[in-house]
């Protein structure tokens, strides 16, 4: 089934940076290019927020990344990496995307997601059921077959690298 895209649709993207750039990483030793992923995922349509989801680290190596997802229209919303005892490191961000999707569900008519990670399946399911259409963007090779399933459009990045990876 195909779905349609027009442009009184209201938009929200939801970037999972570190999803994104470990997938390019590990599968083309490339960075990615966010903004033309939004701008495919947009599709002309009315965006009401695209948000990407960051972490810092005690360096700030990364701001000039952050200021330049700015410049190009998407707000960042900042965690700082963990450090464990050990020698462990994390930063998760599933939990803050999911709540930001179900806050800003009752103002838009779609939501794109821009992630393979599987664990967004549930708040997928949850955005179907409120009406909303759901899209689904990310490499496929890296990406859960159930997410893909639960969602109403997949994007895969796979298949036009050249377009979404940095020289």
């Amino acid at each position: 089934m195909a779905i349609i895209k027009h442009k009184e649709q209201t938009v929200a993207i939801f970037i999972d940076v570190q999803n994104l750039y470990y997938s390019a990483r590990h599968l083309y030793s490339k960075k990615v290019n966010f903004a033309e992923i939004v701008r495919i995922a947009l599709a002309n349509r009315k965006l009401i927020r695209a948000i990407a989801y960051v972490v810092s680290t005690k360096t700030g190596e990364e701001k000039p990344f952050f200021e330049a997802l700015g410049k190009i229209g998407i707000e960042t919303k900042e965690k700082e990496l963990q450090e464990f005892f050990g020698g462990a490191k994390k930063a998760d961000w599933d939990v803050g995307i999911a709540i930001d999707m179900v806050r800003i569900c009752p103002i838009v008519s779609t939501v794109i997601l821009v992630s393979g990670d599987g664990d967004f399946t549930p708040v997928v399911e949850y955005m179907k059921s409120q009406g909303k259409q759901v899209e689904l963007v990310a490499f496929g090779r890296t990406t859960s077959a159930k997410l893909k399933e639960a969602t109403d459009d997949f994007t895969d990045l796979d298949k036009n690298v050249k377009k979404f990876l940095l020289r």
